[in-house]
């Protein structure tokens, strides 16, 4: 009976699960941020380049 009664008051799992849902959000919002800076990097280069090239085409 008293087993039972620790595992009841026990949260740590809890704790954990909701440290871990934290974890994969900020993951997620990482990824997306770098996701759109990349994309926007990627066009900022190309417009460079085809300032510094305005003869050839890729």
């Amino acid at each position: 009976m008293e087993l039972i009664k620790r595992f009841a008051r026990n949260e740590s799992g809890a704790t954990a699960i909701e440290y871990g849902l934290i974890a994969g959000l900020i993951a997620v919002v990482i990824i997306t941020a770098v996701t759109t800076v990349g994309t926007d990097l990627t066009s900022i280069f190309e417009t460079i380049s085809t300032k510094l090239n305005p003869g050839t085409t890729t």
